[in-house]
C-alpha cells in the first residue's frame, strides 16, 4: 500500500459513520477521509430505513478509504434474501482487499413485526452464519431447510475461498454466546457499566472456549460514547441525555435488566407526559428544552458510563475500556471532526506496542492476519 502521509493507524479504536440523524449520506465522505487522517481504525456502519441503507454505504465507504476497515453493526439478516447479502459481503471483501467484516444485529421485533417480517430468533441467525460461511468457501447450497428459511439452491462462485469476519452487535447473555461461539466480532451496546462490560466480555470469551474456539479470536469491541467538553451544551445533551432516553424507549427494559437498574426508574421515564406523549426518537426530535426536563428523570450513573470532559478526561475513560477486557472501542455518538481533539490526545499518550497485532478488519483474529502477511 502506498504510504498515505497519514497518523499511523490505531485499530483499537472504531467510530460510526452518520452518527444520529444526517443531512445526506454524503457526510461519510469527509468523515472517512478525516478518520483515516487521525489514524481511526475502523469505520462502523448503522442501518435506519431512511438514508442510511447499509448496503449503499459500505460501498461508499470502501470507495473513498484506503487502509480503514469496515464492519457493518448492524444489518440484519432478514431483510434481503441469503444470496444478495452473501454477495454484498464479498463485494465489499474484494473491494476493499479484506477490510469488510459482514456485522449483524437482531433488530427491534416492534418494528418487524410493523414490517411483516419474521422476528429474529438465536437459531435463524446460527443458521444464517453457516450459509454465509459456505458460500464464501465457494460451496453449493442444495435443498437447504433450517431455522433461517427454506432455499432450494443457493451459490455464489465456485472458486472462492474467503474468509470474510462476521460482527454481531449483542446484548443478551444469549447474544453474546452466539457471539462467541459463531461470530468473529462482537459489538457490545453503549452505557454498559463496567460490571456490565465485564460480565459481556467474559460470557464472549467463555463462550469461544466452550466452541472449541481460541477465545482471543473473537474480538469484543466496547460502543462507548465520547462526549467531549468541546462541544456545545445543546450537541452534548443531545448525545448524552438524549441518546440515553431514546435506548429507553426502544428497548428500556432490556438496557435497565441488563445494567441491573432500577426498573421503577424506567416506570417513571415512560409515565412522564412528555415521553408518552412525544412522536419518534428523542434524540432527533427533542427540543433542548425538552432533553432539559427529561434529564431531571434519568439517573446521572446511568449516564456515567461514557467518555465526557477534557480529552484527558475522556482519553482515561477509553484506556479503561480496554483494562476491562475490550479489544477495541468505538468511539460512539460523534463525527471524527467532533472526535479530533479527543483522538489526538489518545494518539499522543498511546502504547503502540499494546496493538501493534491488531489488523484493519475490526473482526479479523490477529492470529489470522499474521498468517496472511
Amino acid at each position: 500500500m502506498t504510504d498515505l502521509g497519514l497518523s499511523p493507524a490505531m485499530n483499537e479504536l472504531g467510530f460510526y459513520t452518520l452518527p444520529g440523524a444526517p443531512r445526506s449520506p454524503r457526510d461519510l465522505i469527509g468523515e472517512v477521509h478525516t478518520a483515516e487522517a487521525l489514524g481511526i481504525g475502523a469505520c462502523f456502519i448503522s442501518e435506519r430505513f431512511n438514508i442510511k441503507e447499509a448496503a449503499t454505504l459500505s460501498g461508499a465507504v470502501g470507495a473513498v478509504s484506503e487502509r480503514i476497515g469496515i464492519a457493518t453493526a448492524a444489518t440484519n439478516h432478514n431483510t434481503r434474501h441469503p444470496l444478495v447479502t452473501a454477495a454484498y459481503a464479498s463485494t465489499m471483501h474484494f473491494l476493499t482487499g479484506g477490510r469488510f467484516s459482514l456485522g449483524l444485529g437482531r433488530g427491534i421485533d416492534g418494528l418487524f413485526d410493523a414490517l411483516g417480517l419474521p422476528r429474529i430468533k438465536t437459531a435463524a441467525l446460527e443458521d444464517f452464519v453457516g450459509i454465509m460461511r459456505r458460500l464464501w468457501r465457494g460451496e453449493t447450497v442444495l435443498g437447504h431447510s433450517g431455522p433461517c428459511g427454506d432455499y432450494p439452491f443457493l451459490r455464489l462462485d465456485p472458486d472462492f475461498r474467503e474468509h470474510i469476519p462476521m460482527t454481531f452487535t449483542a446484548f443478551g447473555p444469549n447474544s453474546l454466546e452466539l457471539g462467541g461461539r459463531a461470530f468473529d466480532a462482537v459489538v457490545l451496546h453503549t452505557f454498559f457499566t463496567d460490571e456490565t462490560t465485564v460480565r459481556c466480555v467474559e460470557t464472549v470469551k467463555r463462550a469461544a472456549a466452550a466452541a472449541g474456539r481460541d477465545p482471543a479470536d473473537v474480538r469484543v469491541w466496547s460502543c462507548f460514547a465520547t462526549i467531549g467538553d468541546h462541544l456545545p451544551y445543546a450537541v452534548r445533551l443531545k448525545k448524552t441525555v438524549g441518546r440515553m432516553a431514546t435506548y429507553l424507549q426502544a428497548y428500556g427494559d432490556l438496557m435497565v435488566k441488563t445494567n441491573h437498574w432500577d426498573p421503577a426508574v424506567l416506570a417513571r421515564f415512560r409515565a412522564h407526559s412528555l415521553v408518552a406523549n412525544f412522536q419518534g426518537a428523542l434524540d432527533q426530535k427533542a427540543t433542548t428544552e425538552q432533553l432539559e426536563q427529561i434529564a431531571e428523570l434519568i439517573p446521572e450513573a446511568w449516564l456515567a458510563p461514557a467518555a465526557m470532559g477534557s480529552p484527558e478526561q475522556c482519553v482515561a475513560a477509553i484506556r479503561r475500556q480496554f483494562d476491562l477486557g475490550c479489544d477495541g472501542v468505538i468511539l460512539h455518538g460523534a463525527s471524527p471532526d467532533d472526535l479530533a481533539p479527543i483522538v489526538q490526545e489518545y494518539a499522543r499518550t498511546r502504547d503502540h506496542q499494546r496493538f501493534a497485532h491488531l489488523p484493519a478488519n475490526p473482526a479479523l483474529a490477529p492470529r489470522l492476519a499474521t498468517r496472511a502477511a
